[in-house]
């Protein structure tokens, strides 16, 4: 039973590379159920074995490589000592840096901003993509929104405004590196970018110098 339990995982395994290497020569919308199936050496029924539909398919994919919300939430609102700011910023600069240490997030990135068209076939995956993005933008927002973080913010700027901002530029550097690697370098330079904006909204941001976390 225990050896059928691991083929059953290495079997999905199989199928989510197969997919992910589709995804990003094709494209999510041309790649078919039945393309990804013959990649990964298994019948058409293994993969409904495993999976709904290509949404939900795709939806498995991007959790590989996205921080699931209840961490996430423990990273930004757990912080104990920490300053809930400088934990922001310390996991907005990780989402970035890891681009360039983790080549499957690299690659999961790129389908989903470059090689992705949210059709009527990806209408549940479009949906929970949305929701995940809201539900980071709502945990932001109520971030800033303690009063300790609110009085630091610059006038004019509200816990809202700062939330999309800090949103925007998160979006922005993803799209804009995996279009384009050369733009910036994202292990020697995420952390100066993402300051620059906290400087932009925050009265002294000051913060020590970002190290790499440890493998």
């Amino acid at each position: 039973m225990r050896r059928t339990k691991e083929q059953a995982e290495q079997t999905r395994a199989d199928i989510l590379a197969a997919a992910e290497q589709l995804f990003l020569e094709k494209g999510v919308a041309h790649s078919t159920l039945d393309q990804i199936a013959r990649a990964a050496g298994v019948t058409r029924g293994a993969v409904y074995w495993h999976f709904q539909n290509k949404a939900h398919l795709f939806h498995e994919m991007l959790s590989q490589v996205r921080l699931p919300p209840e961490q996430m939430t423990e990273r930004l609102c757990g912080c104990g000592e920490v300053d809930p700011l400088l934990a922001l910023r310390d996991l907005c600069i990780e989402a970035i840096y890891n681009l360039a240490v983790d080549e499957q997030r690299r690659r999961i990135f790129t389908i989903l901003l470059h090689r992705c068209e949210f059709t009527d076939e990806l209408r549940e995956a479009e949906e929970r993509h949305n929701a995940f993005i809201n539900q980071f933008i709502e945990l932001v927002q109520n971030l800033f929104a303690r009063p300790a973080c609110q009085a630091r913010l610059l006038p004019g700027v509200t816990p809202r405004l700062a939330s999309r901002a800090v949103h925007a530029l998160i979006i922005g550097l993803f799209t804009d590196w995996t279009r384009d690697p050369q733009l910036f370098d994202p292990q020697r330079d995420t952390a100066a970018l993402i300051d620059a904006q906290l400087r932009g909204l925050l009265h002294e941001w000051n913060p020590p110098a970002w190290c790499p976390p440890t493998q």
